[in-house]
């Protein structure tokens, strides 16, 4: 479907993909519309929904500025899947195993390695250029307890929240490999420590936004500058390991499956991110706060919830969206609320056929607290084509 509606309560227009919008995401949209360095207009994604800064689900290109806020704390998060050489006939009846196995490889949650798995070249050359950016900013390194070793042993771990691994069937009976994570605690303290800075440095002026958490860096200071290198750091951190994570999910089911190779190169792709493009006849920062690029003939990955279906795309490059779609199912309740409402009984019931914890931890999860994937799907035919359809038969959340 084509753009629903348009919000034009500020300097530019909002061109909005659904009609699902609740007024406090539209309320988050239109004050960033309001700030005067946003270029054409802002689109919203058909799984938007409020988030910590910015709305989730939203695309901003801006011109001489970055708000760190927008890209948020979770930098470069994002989606990595593999299909493999199995078919689903091939996979024992009872998976427990191999979710276990999983489990015992890949750390989740608060956990991490013991020490680094990855070695050599790739783990110097990130090691210096983090370094680089440490000293200059002390105040970075207080904020990450074991600074200097702990990044390393997170490279290859899950995190918690809605970051995921699952093992999926596609429409032609194809096994496939799909995981969901980021930056972790390193990326989380580069992008806290940048939206603080980001509100001294507009100072007096933090008072005239329409929200405090829009605060901005400047292109040509300073601090824009080391915004760029940090989140690149980060970014290029978070595609590291998930391919790293991927490499111990496919480790864990040579020990568990019979023989198979992976059939592709794997798809690896950002959901909250900024990078420098061209729309609209201007160069510009876009960043996508859960969103992912559809440039015309790229591969992405759009998933549902722990119970649902998810989706290998291939982009249309609607310049509209700015070559974008939407990172997922986007949440409809808060994860309080989701508390409210269900319990493990629902959890249970909603997650039928999928190997996965089922306990009180996760009920902020369940996939009653997501929007319609179905619905969503629908609403983006203009930005995406569907490429395959997976259902997923283990789900493991931290």
């Amino acid at each position: 479907m084509p753009i629903q509606f348009m919000l034009n309560t500020g300097k530019v227009p909002v061109k909005v993909y659904t009609s699902d919008v609740d007024n406090a995401s539209l309320t988050q949209l239109g004050n960033m519309a309001q700030l005067p360095f946003i270029h054409s207009h802002i689109a919203a994604m058909p799984d938007v929904h409020v988030g910590t800064g910015a709305t989730v689900g939203s695309v901003i290109p801006t011109r001489g500025a970055i708000i760190p806020a927008a890209v948020g704390v979770d930098i470069g998060c994002g989606m990595n899947a593999v299909r493999l050489s199995l078919k689903a006939g091939q996979l024992p009846d009872n998976l427990y195993s191999v979710r276990n196995e999983i489990e015992k490889r890949v750390p989740v949650g608060f956990n991490e390695h013991r020490k680094a798995t990855i070695q050599g070249a790739t783990l110097k050359n990130m090691a210096k250029h983090l370094n680089v950016i440490a000293d200059k900013h002390a105040g970075l390194v207080k904020m990450l307890k074991n600074f200097d070793h702990s990044w390393g042993k997170q490279l290859g771990t899950l995190g918690g929240g809605n970051h995921f691994i699952e093992l999926c069937i596609d429409e032609s009976e194809d096994v496939w490999v799909m995981l969901h994570s980021g930056s972790r605690g390193i990326g989380n303290a580069i992008g806290r420590y940048f939206i603080e800075k980001a509100k001294k440095d507009v100072g007096r002026e933090l008072g005239q936004l329409p929200d405090q958490s829009l605060a901005y860096f400047t292109e040509g200071t300073q601090h824009f500058d080391d915004y760029i290198e940090a989140v690149g750091w980060a970014q290029d951190y978070a595609m590291t390991n998930r391919r790293e994570m991927l490499r111990l999910v496919l480790d864990a089911l040579q020990t568990e499956l019979p023989a198979f190779t992976t059939t592709r190169e794997a798809i690896n792709c950002h959901h909250n991110y900024v990078e420098k493009e061209t729309h609209f006849g201007a160069e510009v920062y876009v960043t996508r706060k859960g969103a992912i690029s559809a440039q015309e003939g790229e591969l992405g990955i759009i998933p549902g919830s722990m119970g649902a279906k998810s989706y290998i795309v291939r982009g249309l490059g609607n310049e509209q969206s700015f070559c974008s779609c939407s990172h997922g199912a986007g949440r409809r309740m808060s994860r309080t609320e989701a508390r409210r409402r269900f319990n493990t009984r629902d959890l249970i019931a909603q997650t039928n056929g999928v190997e996965c914890r089922k306990d009180k931890n996760l009920v902020d999860e369940i996939p009653g607290a997501y929007k319609d994937i179905d619905v969503v799907m629908q609403n983006q035919i203009d930005l995406v084509e569907v490429v395959h359809t997976l259902k997923q038969v283990i789900c493991i959340k931290g």
